[in-house]
């Protein structure tokens, strides 16, 4: 996964490791992410889901609130493909919110973007009608 500065998610997470002066292991306990997927991730050999960047983030973020984790919140989330992610990031993101508020906001944004969207296709979908007069234009001939 490149960020918007184009450094990959492996090399930020190495870095933010070595700043902290912080083991693979340690970040595991803190993250509650397993060291294995720490490893795997460190080497880039995969890329971590929302949930587990946001984990990470949190666990780098509880030893150090120096960390820069906030910045890289939205720098992976302009990034990601899926249209709510932006929008679960921030809610993530904010220290004030709960685990148990943030899947209460998502569950009513996303039965509102449902909604919308939803309606956004059966407008779509709905023929619009013909001008009676079409006929008529189409064999006009214009000078």
């Amino acid at each position: 996964m490149t960020v918007q500065n184009g450094r990959p998610f492996n090399e930020w997470l190495r870095a933010q490791l070595k700043a902290k002066k912080m083991s693979q292991r340690q970040l595991a306990q803190q993250s509650g992410v397993d060291h294995s997927t720490i490893s795997r991730l460190i080497r880039g050999d995969r890329t971590p889901s929302l949930g587990t960047a946001t984990k990470l983030a949190r666990g780098l973020r509880e030893l150090h609130d120096e960390a820069d984790t906030p910045q890289y919140f939205g720098l992976v989330a302009a990034g990601t493909t899926h249209p709510t992610a932006r929008v679960e990031y921030s809610l993530r993101a904010d220290d004030y919110l709960s685990e148990a508020q943030v899947r209460q906001v998502m569950e009513y944004y996303l039965a509102v973007r449902s909604r919308r969207l939803t309606m956004h296709a059966a407008q779509a979908a709905t023929p619009r009608p013909v001008p009676r007069d079409l006929p008529q234009r189409l064999t006009t001939k214009r000078n």
